[in-house]
Formats: C-alpha cells, sequence, structure tokens
C-alpha cells in the first residue's frame, strides 16, 4: 500500500524485530491479498514459539480497488483456514475481524469465530474499529482480547466512547498507524515524497491545505523530540505506549532501519509535563483531513457502511 517492497528485506526486517525482542506480529489476509501472511509464515519459519501471532479476515479488494467486508460465518471459517495454511501455522495467537460487517448480526460473526477457538485454530479474538455498541454485543458472546483501532498524536478519535468500553471489558488495545501512515516521523515533508503506487497520494490528509497545516502539527512533535534527544517518530510511539500498560502499538515498516528506529521508542520517557505539552500540540481533532477518503471506512459498522 505504501508503494514497492523488497521481498528479501522483508524477512530481514521481520528476523531483526525477533531479535530485538519484538514478540507480537501483526497481518491480515487482505494485505497483498494474501501475499504477506505468506511471508510472515516463512519470516517465522522455525521461530513460531516465539511469536504472538496475528491475523484478520472480513476485508477483501473488489475488482475496481474498493472493499468488500463479510462477516458471514461460512466466510469466518473458510478465511481462517486460508489464514492458516498461508502462515504455516497450527493455530493463530489472536484472531481478528478486520471490519464488522454491518449486514450480519455481530452475534453471528463472533460466534462463529468463538467456534474456531473451541476448535483449537484460535486462541483469542479481537475486534478491529468496532463501535462501542459492536464491542458490548460481541462480549456478550465470547471474550474479546483486543480491540485494534487507529490510535496516534493525530488521530485521538477512539479516546472517547470506545476505548472506555474496551478498558471496562478488560480489553486490550492494538493502536494501528501509531506513526500516523508514516506522517508523524517527519521523513515526509512534500507530496512529492511518495512513490507510484502509494495510496497516501490521495490520502485526505496528505493533499491540498491539510498537507501543510499537518506539517506544521508535525514540526512541532519535532522540537520537543530533538529536547528529549530522539526522532519524532520515537516521541510518537513513546506517547502511544504511555496511554496505558493495555496498550501496543503495532508500527508497520519494511526496512530494518526503520524498525531499530522504532524500538528505540521503548526507551523515551514522557514526564507529565511532556504529555501535558503534546496534549496541547496534538489536541483530539488536531488533523486536518479526513481518516479515509470514504468517512464510512473508519468504522466497518458505521450506519454510512451500512446505507
Amino acid at each position: 500500500m505504501y508503494g514497492p517492497a523488497d521481498r528479501t528485506e522483508s524477512i530481514a526486517t521481520v528476523h531483526r524485530a525477533l531479535d530485538l525482542g519484538v514478540t507480537f506480529l501483526d497481518t491480515s489476509d487482505v494485505y497483498g491479498s494474501g501475499h504477506n501472511e505468506e511471508l510472515v509464515g516463512e519470516a517465522i519459519a522455525g521461530r513460531r514459539d516465539e511469536v504472538q501471532l496475528a491475523t484478520k479476515f472480513s476485508l477483501a479488494r473488489t475488482a475496481d480497488g474498493g472493499m468488500t467486508i463479510d462477516g458471514r460465518p461460512e466466510n469466518v471459517r473458510a478465511c481462517a483456514e486460508a489464514s492458516l495454511r498461508r502462515l504455516g501455522a497450527d493455530v493463530i495467537d489472536l484472531y481478528y475481524q478486520h471490519r464488522v460487517d454491518p449486514r450480519i448480526p455481530i452475534e453471528d460473526t463472533v460466534g462463529a469465530m468463538a467456534e474456531l477457538v473451541q476448535q483449537g485454530k484460535v486462541r483469542h479474538l479481537g475486534l478491529s474499529e468496532a463501535s462501542a455498541a459492536s464491542i458490548r454485543r460481541a462480549v456478550a458472546v465470547h471474550p474479546i482480547a483486543a480491540l485494534q483501532s487507529e490510535w496516534s498524536l493525530w488521530t485521538r478519535d477512539i479516546e472517547g466512547e470506545v476505548l472506555g468500553v474496551a478498558r471496562e471489558h478488560g480489553i486490550g488495545i492494538v493502536p494501528f498507524s501509531p506513526l500516523g501512515r508514516g506522517f508523524l516521523t517527519g521523513a515526509i515533508t512534500s507530496p512529492a515524497d511518495f512513490g507510484d503506487g502509494d495510496w497516501r497520494r490521495n490520502h485526505p490528509r496528505f493533499t491540498g491545505a491539510a498537507f501543510a497545516a499537518n506539517l506544521r502539527l508535525v514540526e512541532a512533535v519535532r522540537a520537543l523530540a530533538t529536547e528529549k534527544g530522539g526522532t519524532p517518530g520515537q516521541l510518537a510511539l513513546a506517547w502511544v505506549l504511555a496511554q496505558g500498560d493495555d496498550v501496543v502499538p503495532i508500527p508497520g515498516t519494511k526496512r530494518r532501519s526503520y524498525l531499530e528506529e522504532n524500538v528505540g521508542a521503548a526507551g523515551m520517557e514522557l514526564s507529565a509535563d511532556d504529555l501535558a505539552r503534546l496534549d496541547v500540540i496534538a489536541p483530539p481533532g488536531a488533523a486536518a483531513g479526513g481518516r479515509y477518503v470514504d468517512a464510512g471506512y473508519a468504522y466497518g459498522d458505521s450506519p454510512e457502511r451500512a446505507r
């Protein structure tokens, strides 16, 4: 999604992650239409016991480049079998519904996922980008171990009702895009930095006036990071890590150099004053532009998607 990747470097990056003590790997059957699961499976061969392995189902690409959501019980079972095959694994540690299907009662979907737990094919269940209402309905069927939602200095929507409901039910939080789709690293200074095939070229936060406005936010983050002796990306990750012991961010990268920088964020200590300054720099709603071109895609079970 962010442009071409080198397979050899990608596998080397996973190996380096394991060597550095990273224990949680997250993928999905929709990433590269199954290609990423195959790559992760190859990379962890012989080291499976070192990893908490997570993958997701329910999203699929359409011929025109769009996405469909399928939460039917029969699709749950078929997707799980296909993921296990591609991963070369006997069991998936954490299996997420990637987006809630507004056409299928979540009780039916989670019920089928729970059957996978009973069969020993999955250890724990998760939801991604689910609303508070969907979380409440899901946990009535089976315990939910993790909620994956976007959370970063420039996307703080989860801090409303959803975060409270998740914590009420003891659900761990797995923030995706904790680096603001790479923007909070400070490496992106112009729309020209995006290569061909990089979907961010058309993202609402990376185009027009929104880009310039968001660049000012990144510069403020960079200034504080310099004071702390780190990079903007490390500060952004340290902020997410500081949100609670139940928070496990999943920064993505395809290069060892960025991986090593990301891992370094775990050693950055943020004081109460640092956190207060960041709340001023990046309060909820600070980022200009929407999270997706299709606003309804932010939460798969939103009324917009249902229509």
